[in-house]
């Protein structure tokens, strides 16, 4: 079990001790809750699917540097909405790896419906994600299908009983998944009466038996202009029954704040001063290339540039520092095919804090995209320490020299000039 010591959500004990921040770095969302009613500059409502602003992963960097300042109890990072994370994945892990590199002692979490969530586990264990919460609000595919008005799945639209379907199979497999790399799993269960209260027992006896760490019931806040805006929020009586039925399944949370996508301070006394300096950083422009300082390199061994880009399936990267280089980690690039796609998503989340590649060779298209987006590329072969020098030292690239590349590997179908 990871330490819950100091994280205000998940141990009630110091939520009047250690701060929160929500990054509001991801306004688009997979589905539509018949609740909830995004609006992103109500400063007087405090619940989920509200911001103030939306940040750029650089800019919510940049925000964050600045709050630390403000409030230096701050334990943990989260990112919430006002959308899903994961129906903005490239933004999301983005904005982890610069925090991760800025702070890499803060506790990272994420909350999300879970939908479209599992192809990006492995790649949020391995940025550091310790804590995440799932939003599952039936098991019964008829009860979601009064809840969610659609989902989006696949780049296809379901509606009734197939969304519930999808939606239900997708949030038993995250939790499944989230628990075998050993991240701490809270469910969010919101309680819209006379539509699934009386189902919160058997989920909670559910997502208890795949591992899941505590549950949280929020009572349905019956948001104008929604499907349910005309339903009756559920009374303090109801939630407290409702949660001690779960408690002999599940640990139930009894501090929740209802918390909005950019709530920042500690929980239920949001931080004022926050919401007006997000307003200032979400206008701000971030010059291309800022908050870049290390490079990737395409290498077999870590020792040789000596991998096209188009066959490498990680990319080592590494930093300068006051002794000297320095590796940091290995980094999946993108599967082959999607075309340019695959390329701005190595731009956007691989490289994302890169401000240099050093490549055996390189098509014309990924050349493009990454140029475009401020990111050097130096084709050559030999040691990584000399394109470093390259790179940090100014060293002229005419005394590198560029590999031969006669094809990219055996998979390639390319005319050996680079992939397209």
């Amino acid at each position: 079990m990871k330490d819950l010591s100091t994280h205000p959500c998940f141990n009630e004990e110091v939520r009047h001790k250690y701060a929160r921040v929500h990054l509001p770095v991801a306004p688009k969302c997979n589905i539509q809750c018949n609740y909830c009613n995004r609006k992103y500059d109500c400063c007087n409502e405090s619940r989920p699917g509200v911001t103030s602003a939306v940040l750029s992963p650089m800019q919510a960097a940049h925000y964050l540097k600045a709050l630390r300042e403000k409030i230096p109890n701050m334990s943990v990072v989260g990112i919430a909405g006002p959308g899903d994370p994961f129906a903005n994945a490239a933004e999301t892990i983005a904005t982890m790896r610069i925090v991760k590199q800025e702070f890499p002692d803060i506790i990272f979490c994420l909350s999300s419906n879970g939908l479209d969530m599992a192809p990006y586990i492995d790649e949020i264990a391995e940025i550091g994600v310790s804590h995440v919460t799932i939003t599952a609000n039936s098991l019964n595919p008829e009860t979601l299908s009064k809840i969610y008005r659609w989902i989006r799945y696949n780049r296809r639209v379901y509606r009734g009983m197939d969304g519930g379907c999808i939606l239900l199979e997708q949030q038993l497999k995250c939790i499944e998944l989230l628990k075998a790399k050993g991240i701490i799993v809270k469910i969010n269960t919101v309680i819209c009466p006379g539509i699934n209260d009386h189902e919160v027992e058997e989920i909670a006896k559910k997502v208890a038996g795949l591992g899941a760490d505590t549950m949280n019931c929020i009572p349905m806040y019956p948001a104008e202009n929604t499907e349910f805006e005309m339903l009756e929020e559920p009374s303090k009586e109801i939630m407290r029954t409702i949660k001690g039925k779960i408690a002999q399944y599940v640990k139930p949370m009894t501090h929740c704040a209802r918390c909005r996508a950019d709530a920042a301070g500690l929980l239920g006394h949001d931080n004022k001063e926050a919401m007006d300096m997000i307003g200032q950083f979400s206008g701000i422009v971030i010059n291309r290339g800022e908050g870049r300082e290390r490079v990737a390199v395409a290498t077999n061994e870590g020792i040789l540039v000596n991998l096209h880009l188009g066959e490498a399936r990680k990319v080592y990267v590494y930093e300068r520092t006051r002794n000297g280089y320095h590796f940091v980690e290995m980094r999946n690039t993108p599967p082959e095919g999607g075309g340019v796609e695959r390329w701005k998503e190595l731009e956007s989340k691989t490289l994302v804090d890169c401000k240099a590649i050093l490549v055996g060779g390189i098509g014309e298209t990924p050349m493009r995209v990454l140029q475009d987006n401020g990111i050097r590329v130096i084709q050559m072969s030999g040691l990584i320490d000399t394109g470093l020098d390259a790179v940090y030292l100014n060293l002229p690239i005419k005394t590198l020299c560029r590999s031969e590349y006669t094809k990219c590997g055996e998979a390639c179908r390319g005319t050996r000039y680079g992939c397209g």
